[in-house]
């Protein structure tokens, strides 16, 4: 990826939190790197260095700056908004794929080779896939540290570390601190947090219209799945390891997030799917710009700034709310899929989520004595049920069931790093998915920031109170303005509506 030395050094200048997660800074003199806005004298022009990555700096030998703490930046939004190979190595990668599969296992979810593979990361981003996942080992290793009483030797496997000497090493490298001086300097820490409970701070650029995203939830919430009060939401996840709940509760600046886990080698992927779920690494100043620039969302813009597309932690469980959403409305989908759920018989985890030993804190969202949360039926749970547990028409229930089979036996990949030209094809070719179908599933499921529904009766409804051009084709053309963002501006017109 080329950095414009002037641009990055100028927004290094004025601390322009922007632009943290675009790039890093690295100091030759201090041997550190930092975000674009740390607080510490803007070093000389001819002891810097700019990087595209976190591990990049780090090959170079720099540590990370503890005052700015440059690996809890957003991440770069250059990633959601890319579809070549390296977005979707990238998101796949802060998905633990690396962990849990090797470099062979993500080479092969992208199709290509592992040497290819790391000659286009070393590329764009200075660094090969082993580089940035031991860089996000590092990260999820601190996070455990300063927020759990787990043991070190227990943190360092759990962070996805071959042995306790490796995590020392990288520990030291990057932090410069042993961990046990970490843990020793925590702020924020938590009291009465399990050793399965993890609390933190997901940051993101401003502004976030923490609005918009609530009153979507709200409204598409399944009960026993979601709940959405007191400002936070909270939902049951699938995770690699096993079940977890996530607590959301949107603060200025950033979002405090609970996570209740089954195995901590799951936070990596816990913190990814949460980021996700909130397009908490959107640039909204690029989109608001965009968008603004037509008259006919000027309005909306100003008054709702930082809009966000509410995403989603499970492909699969989008793929089955967008089927049983095709022609009916959201309170009669919501109906359905609360049926399809409570047919679906409770299955004991081979390990129950942790509990935290203490209440959770009063800002938490948690609710004290709330039963707890389930995730949504896997593609196995959904392909066990009986024809009677569907609740409604047979071609729909078949669609479900073709698309569980398909995910159930690899053919349809429908995580963030799937391609998405190729995952449109596959989905419309199945009976009763259409051009709608696919398109919200990429919209939510995949996170691509450039999806519109011109047939969508919200969407068309919204663009009338808007006074745009209602008929699909006319209204398609007309979008056509918003790239590359008419996900955004879909969402716009929904509120619009």
């Amino acid at each position: 990826m080329e950095l414009d030395f002037e641009r990055c050094y100028r927004a290094v200048d004025s601390r322009d939190q922007r632009f943290d997660g675009w790039f890093y800074t690295g100091v030759r003199t201090t041997g550190i790197y930092c975000r674009p806005s740390c607080p510490a004298v803007t070093p000389k022009r001819e002891n810097v260095d700019f990087f595209p990555s976190a591990a990049a700096a780090q090959r170079t030998g720099l540590r990370a700056c503890r005052r700015c703490r440059p690996d809890a930046a957003p991440g770069s939004p250059d990633w959601d908004v890319r579809a070549d190979v390296v977005g979707r190595a990238m998101r796949l990668i802060a998905d633990g794929v690396v962990d849990r599969d090797g470099v062979p296992g993500l080479a092969a979810r992208l199709g290509y080779t592992e040497r290819h593979l790391h000659r286009m990361l070393t590329a764009q981003v200075g660094a090969g896939p082993l580089a940035l996942a031991r860089a996000q080992r590092a990260q999820t290793a601190r996070i455990l540290i300063e927020t759990t009483d787990l043991g070190l030797a227990e943190i360092a496997f759990a962070a996805g570390f071959g042995s306790v000497r490796q995590f020392n090493d990288t520990i030291r490298e990057v932090y410069a601190a042993v961990p046990s001086q970490l843990r020793a300097t925590a702020r924020h820490r938590p009291s009465g947090t399990g050793a399965g409970t993890v609390s933190l701070r997901l940051a993101y650029r401003a502004p976030l219209h923490v609005d918009a995203l609530l009153d979507f939830f709200a409204l598409r919430a399944l009960p026993g799945v979601e709940r959405v009060g007191d400002g936070s939401y909270a939902r049951a996840l699938r995770l690699p390891h096993g079940p977890a709940e996530a607590t959301l509760t949107p603060q200025p600046g950033y979002v405090a997030a609970t996570l209740r886990l089954a195995d901590v080698r799951d936070l990596a992927p816990a913190v990814a799917r949460c980021r996700r779920l909130l397009d908490l690494d959107a640039d909204p100043e690029a989109v608001d710009g965009t968008l603004a620039a037509d008259p006919a969302l000027t309005a909306s813009v100003a008054k709702e700034p930082g809009v966000r597309v509410p995403r989603a932690v499970d492909g699969f469980e989008m793929a089955v709310r967008a089927i049983v959403g095709q022609q009916v409305s959201v309170a009669g989908a919501r109906t359905v899929l609360g049926r399809l759920i409570g047919a679906t018989p409770t299955e004991r985890e081979p390990t129950e989520p942790v509990r935290p030993a203490e209440p959770a804190e009063p800002d938490s969202g948690t609710g004290g004595g709330e039963p707890g949360l389930r995730a949504f039926p896997s593609a196995a749970d959904l392909l066990a049920l009986p024809d009677s547990a569907y609740g409604m028409p047979a071609a729909r229930r078949e669609t479900i069931r073709t698309v569980a089979r398909a995910v159930a036996d690899g053919t349809l990949d429908l995580d963030p790093g799937a391609d998405r030209e190729q995952l449109t094809a596959q989905l419309t070719d199945l009976p009763g998915i259409g051009p709608w179908t696919a398109a919200y599933v990429l919209l939510r499921a995949v996170g691509d920031p450039d999806v519109f529904l011109p047939t969508d009766l919200g969407v068309r409804h919204g663009a009338t109170a808007l006074g745009l051009p209602d008929t699909p084709s006319t209204l398609a053309e007309y979008a056509t303005r918003w790239r590359p963002w008419r996900s955004y501006a879909t969402i716009r017109l929904w509120r619009a509506a």
